[in-house]
């Protein structure tokens, strides 16, 4: 049996709306913490927007709802470049979401200081598995036209592909700004639900390389780690 699930939509806001869908649905199932990490990208900005507009259509709360950020660009948090502007823009404000349910990855600071303090924060409160890693409710994420996901290029050395670490430092990104700051591929496996929103021209090779048995890209390598990921696509395989 395959290790993932690829559902498949002929436009970008299909796609963001059956996430959306689905989300909601998920979390309308239990009143219990919720934790959720999210990425850029962007299919992102559309998906948030789904998410909000169908949370006050549907009444469906988000108390309960942690944010965590799957990966961030070492700039301020005003900065155009930054994963939170745009969550806050589209996502967190219209939903009315608290400060304190608000962890985000402080790309002002300095790599290490950030991962510092957005591993603490995660530690802090995730439930831990038997390897002590945080387990995620949920993590959604993006690819890039080389199979990354979140920040985890395909450049980055083998220690930081086998890390225990919860977040690390990517440096000499491929893509633009070189400094960034990711979850580790052993907390993207960790966690309960890993849902992939595969968006946009120029990104269907890195997919179908991703899908195959023994893929080396990153986004092959969270799919082999992982007993059950969806994949959310829009790419013509």
């Amino acid at each position: 049996m395959e290790n993932f699930e690829l559902k498949t939509f002929a436009r970008a806001a299909e796609l963001a709306a059956d996430a959306a869908r689905d989300w909601l649905a998920l979390l309308g199932k239990s009143s219990a913490g919720h934790l959720a990490a999210i990425s850029g990208g962007r299919i992102a900005g559309t998906f948030f927007c789904a998410v909000a507009q169908g949370a006050e259509r549907e009444r469906v709360s988000f108390q309960g709802v942690d944010f965590f950020w799957a990966d961030e660009r070492c700039v301020p948090p005003e900065h155009p470049d930054s994963n939170y502007i745009l969550a806050r823009e589209n996502l967190l404000q219209p939903l009315g979401i608290a400060d304190d349910k608000i962890h985000r990855v402080k790309g002002e600071l300095s790599p290490s200081a950030a991962v510092s303090e957005a591993s603490a924060a995660l530690a802090r409160i995730g439930p831990k598995n038997s390897d002590g890693l945080p387990i995620l409710d949920m993590i959604f994420l993006g690819l890039g036209e080389d199979g990354h996901v979140a920040s985890l290029m395909p450049n980055i050395p083998e220690s930081a592909v086998r890390t225990r670490a919860i977040y690390l430092h990517i440096e000499n990104s491929p893509k633009p700004p070189s400094d960034r700051i990711s979850l580790s591929y052993a907390v993207i496996a960790a966690a309960k639900n890993v849902w992939l929103l595969a968006s946009g021209a120029g990104k269907e090779e890195a997919l179908r390389q991703s899908l195959r048995p023994g893929a080396r890209t990153p986004c092959g390598r969270v799919l082999q780690s992982r007993s059950h990921t969806v994949i959310y696509s829009d790419l013509a395989l």
